[in-house]
């Protein structure tokens, strides 16, 4: 052979060779370097990851995205799932997707071979729902073993009673979800039959325990009074039955029904834990009787802070130091120190403000909302007895190490930090500034997954499987479980988890306090909000704020005042404002609304002159009402005005209205960083540590 073709061959075999190390060595690269998918990625990076990686589980990843963002699925058929918990993701969309398509025939093979290769995955609900229309086992099935999965609560609420099953949906709906659509009607149904079929004793408290959660207490007592023929009508001996009734009683007004219970409660079950609660409830600050707390156990009454806090308020602040440093780290403690200290600073008491806003240097700093205004009066009091420094130094703090809100803004302007608060000028025209993709952190690595690859509906149905709502949650979770329910449109019960979460932690750390901060300002209805912002030269932020303390951005909602719709007006209102006749439908859509509601704020400011306090507090009020308060300290001290609000759930309003503004406008700050010492335990508290942690909230 001659050297020429050898050495041909040669070349070509290692130009071969070369050729292939540098593909397996770029897809090693490839995936050796490869950062977890995220939705962030772009369609060809997901392409190249599918088509190049080496790894068969970035390959599915990558297929579970590119079906997320074309809604094609074919990707996924090309998959070796084997017994990948993905897998069961995969065939439920493709199964989802057969039956958009009117393949039912297919639909039902995918739905079959999801529940054969994956039967304890979440997404098996899925197969059991649809399969049991042809087969009940698989229903009851599902009842059983994923009874809060959406998928059991749908098949729970459309179960009409049977002699062989009775009111089996009802009391799985009062049990696992009372607030699905059409529970209350179930519910209700169950506890008023008394036919043979009717429910149970047992299964009463059940039926009871739901409509007391949903605020129905009469109808809970009733249901617990009707029995089957032949029984004998009983109060339920549950402590948690009673403590919920009782509770749902008080919030409907029937003082006197509710009171009756809790009392028999603390009597009953003394040691428990639900009579803890039931003292804490008859001692809220606007219902506390001296006759009430009286007739408490004793026992009960030495183990509840709320009833000592009822009795400082009842004695006007006779005992308080005692009470507030017993319980230092009590919610119903904490509103007392504040309703102490607001009173001190109406009166301009600065020393005793200062004295009742401090807090030993052993106890554990407020949750974020409730330290920023301890800080802010404190650095008031401060500055009003005339030591600058320690003022700026609180104020400093509060700026530094805590999250933008209407304290954080109120310590700026006092420091001189902060820019002019224009309310009469539209925001600067650019897309909404959403953060990237952040991990979810759940303690459900799966969860997690999902959420990572943007499978949001499927993360959310997953957590419901895995928790038992009952069980209270730790923090972290529940913080968890409101970004999901946000994430899959639930805005009205995610924002009050959040804020109430919001109100209750103190030991968070830096990363939860910023997932906290950013999900309880979400950019929900910026479609509609925007054009209506600028149409009358309103910053969006207001709109945004105004819109989530009205409604929560659920634009359906319908107050007990006839409020409609995403920014809450009043029918005769947005008439007027629209200069035409406009039927509630037409009040209700989130466009319409917007519209009327921006302009609604474009009068209002125009009235007076852009000061945001009236501007705001009219919004809630009226502006006949606002027009009637004293302008005392609305210049010099306007913080102070706005605590002079005689309607108290006005003055609420209107700090949450600022609060959100300046949460929304500071949304992406950074604000947690590790704490600097040098300004005195006694004040901050916040030093070498992160804080946060609760405090209930009355409208004070």
């Amino acid at each position: 052979m001659n050297a020429g073709p050898r050495l041909g061959t040669l070349l070509l075999l290692g130009t071969t060779a070369l050729s292939g190390f540098a593909a397996w060595g770029g897809q090693r690269l490839l995936v050796n370097g490869h950062q977890p998918l995220t939705p962030d990625q772009s369609a060809a990076q997901l392409w190249t990851t599918y088509r190049w990686a080496i790894d068969p589980q970035q390959r599915r990843e990558a297929a579970l995205l590119m079906a997320a963002q074309t809604g094609s699925f074919d990707a996924l058929q090309s998959q070796a799932w084997g017994t990948n918990p993905l897998g069961a993701v995969a065939l439920e969309q493709e199964a989802e997707t057969a039956t958009r398509r009117g393949d039912q025939s297919h639909a039902r093979e995918l739905w079959h071979d999801l529940l054969q290769r994956f039967p304890h995955a979440a997404a098996s609900a899925s197969a059991r729902h649809v399969l049991g229309d042809q087969n009940p086992a698989l229903h009851q099935d599902l009842l059983k073993q994923q009874p809060s999965h959406p998928a059991a609560l749908s098949v729970a609420a459309s179960m009409d009673p049977t002699p062989t099953i009775g009111f089996q949906g009802a009391i799985h709906l009062a049990r696992w979800g009372a607030r699905w659509p059409g529970a209350f009607k179930r519910i209700s149904q169950a506890c008023n039959d008394t036919s043979s079929i009717a429910p149970a004793t047992k299964d009463r408290d059940v039926l009871a325990r739901g409509l007391a959660s949903l605020g129905d207490g009469p109808g809970a007592l009733e249901c617990l009074q009707r029995q089957q023929p032949g029984s004998t009508p009983q109060r339920s001996s549950e402590p948690s039955t009673q403590l919920a009734i009782g509770q749902a009683l008080l919030r409907g007004g029937y003082t006197e029904e509710g009171t009756e219970l809790l009392l028999s409660l603390t009597r009953d079950h003394p040691q428990s834990s639900a009579s803890i609660e039931a003292a804490r409830l008859l001692s809220e600050p606007l219902r506390p009787s001296r006759e009430v707390l009286d007739a408490i156990p004793v026992s009960v009454q030495k183990r509840s802070a709320a009833l000592a806090a009822a009795r400082v308020r009842l004695a006007n602040g006779e005992g308080a130091g005692e009470v507030l440093q017993r319980w230092p780290d009590d919610p119903d403690v904490w509103q007392l120190q504040w309703d102490l200290a607001r009173e001190a600073l109406l009166s301009e008491n600065w020393d005793r403000a200062k004295t009742i806003l401090t807090r030993e240097p052993s106890s554990q700093a407020l949750p974020d909302p409730l330290e920023t205004r301890r800080l802010y009066w404190l650095g008031w009091s401060e500055a009003q007895l005339g030591d600058q420094d320690r003022s700026r130094a609180i104020w400093q703090l509060l700026t530094s190490q805590f999250p933008p809100g209407y304290y954080h803004w109120l310590a700026s302007e006092a420091l001189g930090d902060a820019e002019p608060l224009n309310l009469t000028k539209a925001s600067t025209p650019s897309p909404s500034q959403e953060m990237s993709w952040a991990p979810l952190n759940s303690a459900q690595s799966f969860v997690n997954t999902l959420w990572r690859l943007g499978l949001k509906r499927q993360a959310w149905e997953t957590w419901r499987s895995g928790i038992d709502p009952s069980t209270p949650q730790p923090k972290p979770e529940q913080l968890v479980e409101g970004r999901l329910r946000l994430a899959v449109g639930d805005s009205w019960m995610a924002l009050d988890q959040l804020r109430w979460l919001n109100l209750r932690w103190r030991s968070a750390n830096c990363r939860e306090r910023i997932d906290l901060q950013h999900s309880q300002h979400p950019r929900i209805f910026e479609e509609v909000l925007r054009p209506a912002a600028n149409s009358q030269k309103l910053p969006l932020e207001l709109l945004f704020a105004i819109s989530k303390q009205e409604s929560r951005f659920a634009s359906g909602v319908t107050s007990t005042a006839g409020a409609i719709g995403l920014m809450q007006l009043m029918p005769a209102t947005a008439r007027e404002l629209a200069g035409a006749p406009l039927t509630e439908d037409k009040i209700r859509e989130p466009k319409q609304n917007a519209e009327l509601g921006a302009a609604y704020l474009r009068q209002l400011l125009q009235q007076w002159r852009g000061d945001p306090f009236r501007s705001i507090a009219s919004y809630n009020a009226g502006p006949g009402a606002v027009g009637s308060w004293s302008t005392q300290d609305l210049n010099d001290a306007p913080a102070l005005w706005v605590e002079r609000i005689p309607y108290p759930e006005t003055r609420y309003y209107t700090k949450k209205v600022l609060d959100n503004l300046f949460g929304y406008l500071g949304r992406d700050k950074i604000f947690c960083k590790p704490t600097l010492g040098g300004v005195g335990q006694q004040m901050t508290q916040t030093n070498a540590r992160e804080h946060n942690e609760g405090h209930q909230e009355h409208r004070r």
